[in-house]
Formats: structure tokens, C-alpha cells, sequence
């Protein structure tokens, strides 16, 4: 069965192959170029004769199926192209048609519920919460572009608070929130920029995965069970999409860890990913993969750091026009409170996140003249105890308190002194 019409780069045997004349013999044991750099094997212009016609008979296969197979396959959308795209799932299984197929058949079925919801254009829809609240307590992005012209995706799971991310969303929430980013930004990203720079072919990530701050503490089942959803949807569902990743800030446990770990992996896998923890180190790298103009400041380079970029691309913008979003974890064995700065020029609005039941009462005053700003305002999770039902929130600000201010925040605990109860306060920063 031919391509279909609207599919580009639809490359003959030759070309798959690289081969420059008619009399040039075809690679038999390894691909054109490959000896020298094995990052090539797999890739379009350096297939070996076996595994172009493997390459063939999966094409043949893919027109056969039906839309859902189809879609699977050109899950960043046609524009990717035949050859990109279909090398990309062949490398994943190491280019064994059968293993390949049960692959897309498995992806099709993983991908069916988000697809059926056209993969959650609306993030707080899919949440449960307004992203910037989620974004703030597990900062990442995507800004600009490496050299190679991949995008860059900047990740800091070292400050994950998961005790935070528990009070306001779950896991279904999270898992959903990353078919949002897979597909309506990720995708979208790689789209505007093989349109922008057409000779840009592969639809790959440079992935910053920052751990500063991780300690062994931070490793609980409810962390990893989160790094484990979202990576077993992008294992089967978008297959050789990591160019390289860089762990940066890596504690020294971690290092040790990893060099046994890098031991288990595939050598072709294991080269794409550096674990480094110096910090100099780890800016020279970068400058070496991406040009200091997008490389953020916290990073080494010229561009604004990612808080800042956060901020301006709404990532951690708030409600009602809140142009930034902050949040603190109280946890309460009786009562509990915090001080909070509100900088002049700027008013806040405060919520609480819950799933405690007995839940507690809330009341704000000034730090210094304990002046009361309100009255108090009891907080308590509305549903059952159940992690997959999301929690509640509650606003304890009728209106948006001014400041400058060092505005204090206690809880008395509904439990008492001897069950600890979690509360996410989450200020809403407003222009004054």
C-alpha cells in the first residue's frame, strides 16, 4: 500500500540507506557512518540493507491499520514525516517488525481514554487545579531550543514536594496533566519549529533533569510512583523522543547509584544521558549544546532565569489574573502558622488545599500588631478519604489583602496534638 498523500519525506530504499550512486554496495553489517558514530544506528540515511526491509514491511503494515494505528504511529502528526517517524518506532525494537507491531497495538490502547478526551487541551481541566499551583510545587518547562534544534526541557524534581502535590491534585490528575504537555505543548513545539527551520528532521527533546536539593528522604514510593506513570506513557507512547539528557546538581549518592545503574542500561541508551554534579561542569556542558542566548542565567547562559521564564509564560501565573503564584506547607499537630511577606505594590489572595477530614480553622493577622485581617475560616476536606477523589480548597480572603505587609498565617488543628494534618496555602499575586 502506498503513503498516503499528505505524509512528507517518503524516501526510497537508496536514501533510507545513504547510498550516493547506483553502483555503491548496500551496507550489510552496520550503517553508513555508523562505526564512527553509533548515535546514527537506526536513523534515516544509515540503514543497513536488513534493516530497510524491515523498515518496508512495517510502512506496509501501518497503511493496512486502521485511523487509531495510524494515529499511534504520527502521534506528533504527519508533519514529522514517514521516514522520521517510522524510524523512531524501529528503533524503540531494535527494528523486529513483531515486537514493533505489539508496541503500537499496546500504545493504542494506553493512549485511547486521552485520546477520546483529545488529550486534555485545558490543564486545569485535566489537574483538577489551576497549573500554576501544580508547576509551582514541581517546577518545569520548556524554553528554546538546543543547537541541534531540539526543544530544551528544563525539570527539577529535586525540589518535588509531593506532600503539596497530594493536597491538591492526583495521580490520575498528574497522569492526565502530562498527556496535556505531551501533546498540546511538547507537540505543538516541535511542529512550530520544523515549520520555522524545515531542514530540522528529528522529533527529539534535550531534557535537563536538575536535582539540586534531592536528598534520600525526598525517594518515598509516592515520588518514584509519579517519575513511573509519567515515564511508562512516554516508554511506549513516544518512543526515541530523548536526544540527550543531562542530570545536573546530582547529589553524591545519586552519581554513585547511577554508575551501576548505567551498567544495566542499553550502551546506545546509557550514552545519551550524563549525570553531572558540579555545577561548573554542568554549565560548560550546556553552553555546548545550546547557544548562551536561550540557555537561562541559573543555567550558565544569557537568557532570563526559569523562575522568571515560568512566570512571563504563565506556567506560574494564578487565577483572576494573578501574575504569580507562591505556596507554603503547613502541617499542623495542634496548631501551626507562618509569616509571609507581601511586597509593596502588590495584593494577595490566600487558599487552602486539604484532604484532611477533621480539617482546621484559619485565621490571618498582621505579624507584628496581631491585628486580625479577617474572620476565622474553618478549612476540612469535603469528600471521603480516598486518593483518587481530589481534594478541597477553600478561599480564606474575602478580598485581596494589600501590602507592603508581613501577614501571618495560623492553623489550629480541628485533630489535635496527636495527628499531623497537611495544608497547602497558596498565595494568588496581584498587581496593585
Amino acid at each position: 500500500m502506498s503513503t498516503p498523500s499528505d505524509i512528507p519525506e517518503v524516501w526510497t530504499a537508496e536514501q533510507l540507506m545513504g547510498l550516493e550512486s547506483e553502483s555503491e554496495a548496500p551496507p550489510t553489517t552496520k550503517g553508513k557512518g555508523v562505526a564512527q558514530d553509533p548515535m546514527l544506528w537506526g536513523v534515516p540515511g544509515h540503514l543497513t540493507k536488513s534493516e530497510v526491509d524491515v523498515f518496508m514491511q512495517f510502512k506496509e503494515q501501518v497503511y493496512q491499520r486502521d485511523a487509531d494505528f495510524q494515529d499511534t504511529i504520527y502521534s506528533f502528526g504527519r508533519v514529522e514525516g514517514e521516514c522520521w517517524c517510522l524510524c523512531r518506532w524501529l528503533r524503540a525494537r531494535k527494528y523486529v517488525l513483531a515486537d514493533v507491531l505489539t508496541m503500537v497495538e499496546e500504545a493504542t490502547k494506553v493512549r485511547s481514554q486521552a485520546k477520546a478526551a483529545d488529550f486534555y487541551p485545558d490543564p486545569k481541566v485535566a489537574l483538577g487545579v489551576d497549573a500554576a499551583i501544580y508547576v509551582s510545587n514541581y517546577p518545569q518547562l520548556y524554553t528554546g531550543h538546543a543547537k541541534i534544534g531540539v526543544p530544551l526541557y528544563i525539570s527539577k524534581p529535586g525540589v518535588l514536594n509531593v506532600d503539596a502535590i497530594e493536597c491538591i491534585t492526583t495521580l490520575d490528575g498528574i497522569v492526565k496533566y502530562h498527556w496535556h504537555v505531551m501533546m498540546h505543548d511538547f507537540a505543538n513545539r516541535l511542529r512550530q519549529h520544523k515549520e520555522e527551520h524545515p531542514e530540522r528532521k528529528r522529533f527529539e527533546c534535550l531534557c535537563v533533569l536538575d536535582l539540586a536539593g534531592l536528598t534520600t528522604a525526598q525517594l518515598t514510593s509516592r515520588a518514584l510512583t509519579i517519575t513511573k506513570e509519567q515515564a511508562a506513557i512516554d516508554s511506549v507512547c513516544f518512543p526515541e523522543t530523548m536526544h540527550k539528557m543531562l542530570i545536573v546538581n546530582a547529589p553524591t549518592f545519586f552519581a554513585a547509584t547511577w554508575r551501576i545503574i548505567k551498567g544495566w542500561l542499553d550502551p546506545r541508551t546509557a550514552a545519551k544521558i550524563e549525570v553531572i554534579s558540579n555545577k561548573a561542569a554542568a554549565e560548560k556542558r550546556l553552553l555546548e549544546l545550546v547557544d548562551a542566548d536561550l540557555l537561562p542565567t541559573d543555567y550558565g547562559g544569557k537568557a532570563k532565569d526559569t523562575e522568571t521564564l515560568m512566570d512571563e509564560s504563565g506556567a506560574t501565573g494564578g487565577e483572576g489574573g494573578a501574575f504569580k503564584v507562591t505556596t507554603k506547607m503547613l502541617y499542623t499537630r495542634g496548631n501551626a502558622s507562618e509569616v509571609f511577606d507581601i511586597a509593596a505594590g502588590q495584593q494577595v489572595g490566600i487558599q487552602v488545599f486539604t484532604r484532611s477530614i477533621p480539617g482546621g480553622k484559619f485565621l490571618l493577622t498582621t505579624a507584628d500588631t496581631k491585628q486580625e485581617l479577617g474572620p476565622i475560616v474553618e478549612v476540612k476536606h469535603t469528600g471521603k478519604d480516598d486518593e483518587a477523589e481530589l481534594p478541597t480548597h477553600q478561599s480564606i480572603t474575602k478580598d485581596r489583602i494589600q501590602g507592603p505587609m508581613k501577614l501571618k498565617v495560623k492553623a489550629d488543628s480541628n485533630a489535635g496534638r496527636f495527628a499531623r494534618q497537611n495544608f497547602l496555602i497558596v498565595f494568588h499575586h496581584y498587581k496593585s
